[in-house]
């Protein structure tokens, strides 16, 4: 696995344990790495170090990670990638919505947390250059013809399956919520009409064949569509 050379990674967590494990595996593999223990040192060093990726755990002992969120916005595109306890759907949700891009559950292995900032990397730089195609695997999707293929054999959508499919596409690995994608397929008036994502996703599933397995739920959050394996 390789990463960015001196890729900048800003990590926020009030657990002295968790910022030093965090930290020391992050210079191991080469990156410059800036540590905050509280939302305001987070902001500060931010401003001052310039991070690439910043992960953020949301309970910190002054200001919500949220508002963090909120504010680093406010200033730029960095990822964001928040650091998550178990059960905490809801403020995985209301993170992503406000402008993280993924998040990992405590307790996360070193080899994964590589894997997602690395995709977080990637991420930003497509934003930056969008390609007019994406291939994962054996799925490939040609934005500028609205035309999918399962290894090379075409494949046909409705124009609500695709524009889902297209939606999740131009987000690759990034986790989208239910509502999130609900207001930006149908509209804000069905932004709580979850029954449309699970009838849809199903139907794209099945349309998907063996890469189907590409579109994952992350239950109680939302969905993404993976074009790196995060396991791997």
């Amino acid at each position: 696995m390789t990463h960015p050379q001196g890729a900048r990674v800003l990590v926020v967590d009030d657990e002295p344990a968790i910022r030093r494990t965090i930290s020391a595996n992050l210079r191991s593999h080469q990156f410059q790495v800036a540590t905050a223990e509280s939302g305001r040192e987070a902001l500060e060093q931010f401003a001052r170090f310039r991070p690439d990726v910043v992960l953020l755990d949301l309970v910190l002992p002054d200001l919500h990670g949220r508002e963090v969120i909120r504010m680093v916005r406010e200033r730029a595109a960095t990822p964001i990638i928040v650091l998550s306890a178990r059960g905490e759907e809801a403020e995985k949700v209301a993170a992503l919505e406000l402008g993280a891009d993924d998040y990992l559950t405590k307790p996360f292995g070193v080899r994964e947390l590589l894997v997602r900032i690395r995709v977080a990397l990637r991420h930003a730089a497509h934003l930056a250059s969008p390609l007019p195609l994406l291939r994962a695997g054996e799925l490939v999707i040609d934005f500028e013809r609205r035309h999918v293929t399962i290894a090379d054999q075409p494949i046909r959508l409705t124009p609500t399956e695709y524009d889902l499919l297209k939606l999740l596409a131009m987000h690759p690995n990034r986790v989208l919520t239910n509502r999130q994608l609900l207001q930006q397929v149908w509209g804000s008036p069905y932004s709580a009409e979850s029954h449309y994502l699970h009838v849809y996703t199903a139907r794209l599933r099945k349309k998907l064949g063996p890469a189907a397995r590409r579109l994952v739920t992350e239950p109680g959050v939302g969905y993404r569509l993976l074009t790196d394996d995060f396991t791997a």
